[in-house]
């Protein structure tokens, strides 16, 4: 049966050795024979730039380029961990970069597809943040500053994040929903799948009087998971971790 895999939020880290395995085992098993793999964002716990070796990934790299070699296209879009994904990283892994909203002809229906946190309207500090990381002169600023320099930030931005993200309500770090409904509507489709929040679900909406959704894909931390489109539908899966 055809189908296209959708995976979010690895994380990928030298720290979790399991999940960067359980990944491996994926993109050299049931990823083989699907249509396309999309990979919407959080795939590296952090990225500094596409100049840092990473050796721990180097399997990873080499499962994602042997994938794309077998015939399996397969998409990347920027998450908030690894903004700094360039063209060096697409080289490396043959993966396609995308722009950070692009809609796709999923078996005849279009699709919208996302990372999900310019979404989540409601956290000002995260947005300002946001801003602040996507623009060019900081960018290129931080790209120019000393591999080792860029890790101790990356690992002081990431405790901060944690801090911040344990004090705020849930439902501030949630997508909010006419930042969803106006994503729809700027892109002419009725779907939407994203990631980010790490609450996995299938959303029915409506939407200017007709059906929607908003499908969310699962984080990789205590287990895997994945949505698996075909012809005839969608369902989100779990994979194991060990």
């Amino acid at each position: 049966m055809r189908s296209t895999l959708f995976v979010s939020d690895l994380h990928l880290d030298p720290d979790r050795p399991a999940i960067l395995a359980a990944f491996e085992r994926l993109l050299r098993g049931p990823a083989r024979q699907a249509d396309a793999l999309y990979i919407l964002g959080d795939l590296f716990e952090y990225w500094i730039g596409d100049d840092d070796p990473a050796p721990h990934l180097e399997p990873v790299f080499d499962a994602l380029a042997d994938l794309a070699q077998a015939g399996v296209p397969v998409y990347f879009t920027h998450g908030n961990r690894d903004f700094l994904v360039g063209e060096g990283f697409a080289r490396r892994s043959r993966c396609r970069l995308l722009d950070t909203e692009t809609v796709i002809d999923l078996y005849g229906t279009p699709v919208l597809l996302m990372h999900g946190d310019s979404l989540c309207t409601d956290d000002h500090e995260y947005m300002a943040f946001r801003d602040m990381v996507r623009d060019a002169q900081w960018q290129a600023a931080f790209l120019a500053r000393p591999l080792a320099e860029r890790h101790a930030e990356a690992e002081a931005m990431r405790a901060r994040s944690r801090r911040s993200t344990r004090r705020k309500p849930a439902d501030i770090t949630d997508v909010h929903p006419g930042a969803v409904e106006a994503a729809l509507r700027r892109n002419g489709v009725r779907i939407l799948i994203h990631g980010h929040t790490h609450r996995p679900a299938l959303h029915d909406l409506t939407l200017d009087g007709a059906p929607a959704r908003r499908i969310v894909l699962p984080d990789w931390y205590e287990t895997g998971g994945l949505l698996r489109a075909t012809p005839e539908g969608m369902a989100l899966e779990t994979w194991p971790v060990t």
